[in-house]
């Protein structure tokens, strides 16, 4: 994920918090039903009046869509060490493995859509595997919809408002592509199969296990996956341990509490305490310590807390 770490939740909507002095806004819902299956949820946030900092937008099992509000996204760097840092009113960003590194100035605003990697072909046109650790300009994957869709987007009043037009432009180029053109056809369903089983099981399904259950060798398969998503399936089930435990993390986070890593470790499948940290650094680019430090500014002594080594 590109943009800010938003909680999750269970109801349509949360409202906005919003707090006195500096501007803290931040909205989750789930987008309409028939979009669950290619979309996780949207998440708006609105920030102001705060110091500048840097946000690292961490691997995830989902690909990144933002249209942003009030000022462009920084990104001083991407997942891919070679792509020259650059500016973005909208950005699209692929499965990676790798952190996108955010510099604001002390406001940041926009709205962060999840999408699913198996959900490309339908909202996108393309395989997700083409924009593996890329981040473009929405535009130049969904061209004239995604400029037309964020300017409405800026222009609209409010959450409610911006997330009811998400909802009616998504549904709409599901229904056919610009041009009257059909919708791309989906990925295979051995392919649907592994993915699912790679999320059922939290990352720990051997790749073994996974292509002797769709019929395929495991090289084929690794091929194929790689192919439809950016990743081979023993690098999904990484970032999908990975995503799993640094939510857990934060959670505990924001509540002052954060979790110790051998607990966090033994409930997020890692083999200890080490196995987890050495992931972290690997996949966030950063000791846990950091990351706490960067995204959570009122958690103190987090180096303490998490029990880091």
């Amino acid at each position: 994920m590109r943009g800010r770490a938003v909680r999750s939740g269970v109801s349509r909507e949360t409202p906005p918090r919003v707090r006195t002095g500096p501007v803290d806004e931040q909205s989750w819902v789930r987008p309409a039903p028939p979009l669950r299956p290619y979309i996780s949820d949207y998440a708006g946030y609105r920030q102001a009046g705060l110091p500048p900092g840097r946000h690292r937008g961490l691997p995830s099992p989902r690909l990144t869509l933002i249209f942003t509000l009030d000022e462009p996204l920084t990104l001083a760097g991407h997942p891919d060490p070679g792509q020259a840092p650059g500016t973005y009113d909208t950005l699209i960003g692929g499965l990676h493995t790798r952190p996108a590194l955010i510099d604001h100035q002390g406001r940041q605003s926009g709205i962060q859509i999840g999408l699913h990697p198996l959900g490309a072909r339908a909202l996108l046109g393309l395989p997700a595997g083409e924009l593996a650790s890329l981040d473009l300009p929405a535009e130049a994957v969904l061209g004239r919809f995604g400029a037309d869709l964020g300017e409405r987007l800026r222009t609209a009043r409010g959450w409610p408002e911006r997330f009811a037009l998400l909802d009616a432009a998504l549904l709409q180029r599901l229904s056919r592509e610009p041009g009257g053109s059909v919708p791309a056809p989906g990925p295979s369903p051995e392919i649907v199969r592994a993915w699912q089983l790679l999320a059922c099981s939290r990352g720990a399904a051997p790749v073994a296990t996974l292509a002797e259950d769709v019929g395929w060798s495991a090289r084929h398969l690794t091929a194929r996956f790689r192919q439809e998503t950016g990743l081979t399936p023993k690098t999904a089930a990484r970032v999908i341990r990975f995503d799993r435990a640094r939510r857990l993390l934060g959670a505990g986070a924001r509540t002052g509490r954060p979790p110790l890593l051998a607990d966090l470790a033994v409930r997020c499948g890692y083999f200890d305490q080490a196995h987890l940290a050495r992931e972290f650094r690997s996949l966030a680019g950063c000791p846990p310590s950091q990351w706490l430090a960067e995204e959570f500014r009122n958690v103190q002594a987090a180096g303490d807390a998490v029990g880091e080594r």
